[in-house]
């Protein structure tokens, strides 16, 4: 449930429309932006993005161990609790249940794209490219300069995502994780919210 001292959004509240909108917009400027790298980055490769039933399974366990880590965050962190609920108030309160899974693709598949597909074997596959692509991830998610702790835990995510592509060598891993967490969580902070 929320906290009810959590600070609510000091912005007028957004429509539906307005979040979807937003929320394709965003999904095709990342894609943008990838696809603009590769094409000015003669020497970038995207990360292998391969079909199968294991990264299927891989990344549909990260994504709920991320969603585990992120529920006890919630849960032990008052800081992140209500940085996580003033984002969540301005992005998941005007959608209603079906809209979630848009929640959960366009910026599972954008953002794993730009992040782990392209970014991160152009700065190298190395920890220096993990933390960068991971540090770039998490400030995307910055919504005011009082919601760093949601940056921080976003940064977080980032490095597990990455690691989940640099150890199956699959962008399929990191896309379906992120589907997966955003996903589960959106629709438990909806439930509970409602």
């Amino acid at each position: 449930m929320s906290d009810p001292s959590s600070p609510k959004p000091n912005v007028d509240p957004l429509s539906r429309v307005q979040v979807l909108i937003a929320m394709g917009v965003t999904a095709v400027v990342l894609l943008l932006f990838a696809r603009l790298w590769l094409f000015f980055d003669t020497s970038a490769v995207l990360l292998p993005l391969q079909w199968s039933g294991l990264a299927l399974l891989v990344g549909i366990g990260t994504g709920l161990g991320i969603t585990a880590a992120s529920a006890l965050m919630y849960r032990i962190w008052e800081a992140y609790r209500k940085s996580a609920d003033y984002y969540l108030e301005l992005v998941i309160r005007p959608l209603v249940l079906p809209d979630l899974i848009w929640l959960g693709l366009l910026p599972g598949m954008s953002e794993e794209l730009l992040f782990r597909g392209v970014m991160l074997p152009a700065l190298g596959l190395t920890w220096f490219g993990l933390i960068l692509s991971s540090l770039c991830f998490g400030i995307l998610h910055f919504s005011g300069s009082q919601q760093w702790p949601y940056v921080v835990w976003a940064t977080v995510i980032g490095v597990v995502l990455g690691l989940s592509a640099l150890l199956s060598g699959n962008l399929l891993v990191p896309i379906v994780a992120h589907i997966t967490t955003n996903l589960i969580s959106s629709c438990v902070w909806k439930l509970r919210n409602e």
